[in-house]
C-alpha cells in the first residue's frame, strides 16, 4: 500500500521547522546563563525576543514548504511551554519584570497544561492553536525581552518600558481569552475522541 505523499511527510521527524525547534530548546539554558550567571539582562532579552521570533518561523516554514510533520505537532507547543515557563521563573528569580504580570502569565500556562493533560488522559483528540492564541503567545514573548531591556540603567530604559507594556497588556488580555475560547473546543475534541473511539475510527 502506498501512503500519500502527506502522509510520508508527517512521519518525518528530521524536519527544519523540527530543527528550528531543538535549536529553541538548546538554547533554553544559555537564557538562564546570560541572566542569572552572566546578569546581562540585554543580551538574555535579545536571545529570549530571538527565540519568540524563531518559533513564528518554524510554523511559518511548515505550512508554505509542506513540512508539517506528527512530531512537530507535540514537540512544538512542547517547546513552547517549557520556553515559557523556565523563561519566567528566571526572569521573576532575576527581579526583572513586574511579578503580578508573571504570574499572570504562568497561571494561564499552567491551567492549560493540566487542562491540555486531563482532556489526553480522556482520549479527546488534539486541539490545534488558535490564531488569537498564537498572537497572544508572540506578544507575550516580546513583552518579556522588553522588561529585561527595560531593567537595566542604559539610555533606551524609558522607550523599552513603555514598548513592554504597550505589549504586554493586550498579549496578556488576548491569552486569557484565548484560553476561554478553549473550553468548548476542548469539550468537542473530548466528544469527537470519544466517538471516534466508539466507532473504531
Amino acid at each position: 500500500m502506498t501512503l500519500p505523499a502527506n502522509s510520508e511527510s508527517e512521519d518525518q521527524i528530521l524536519t527544519v521547522p523540527n530543527l528550528i525547534t531543538l535549536a529553541r530548546l538548546l538554547c533554553l539554558p544559555v537564557f538562564v546563563w546570560l541572566l542569572l550567571g552572566q546578569e546581562n539582562p540585554l543580551a538574555a532579552g535579545a536571545l529570549l525576543g530571538v527565540l519568540g521570533a524563531t518559533d513564528w518561523v518554524d510554523g511559518w516554514y511548515a505550512r508554505r514548504f509542506n513540512a508539517v510533520s506528527n512530531l512537530g505537532k507535540i514537540f512544538d507547543p512542547v517547546v513552547d511551554r517549557l520556553l515559557f515557563f523556565v523563561s519566567i521563573v528566571t526572569i521573576i528569580i532575576a527581579g526583572s519584570a513586574p511579578l503580578w504580570f508573571c504570574i499572570a502569565v504562568l497561571v494561564r500556562e499552567v491551567a492549560l497544561s493540566l487542562a491540555t493533560l486531563v482532556l489526553a488522559s480522556l482520549g479527546a483528540r488534539r486541539i490545534d492553536v488558535t490564531w488569537i492564541g498564537k498572537a497572544a503567545t508572540f506578544g507575550l514573548m516580546f513583552a518579556f525581552p522588553g522588561f529585561l531591556w527595560a531593567s537595566t540603567d542604559w539610555v533606551l530604559q524609558p522607550f523599552f518600558e513603555i514598548a513592554a507594556w504597550a505589549c504586554a497588556l493586550p498579549a496578556l488580555a488576548a491569552s486569557y481569552y484565548a484560553a476561554a475560547l478553549y473550553v468548548p473546543l476542548g469539550l468537542r475534541a473530548l466528544s469527537d475522541g470519544r466517538m471516534a473511539r466508539a466507532t473504531g475510527e
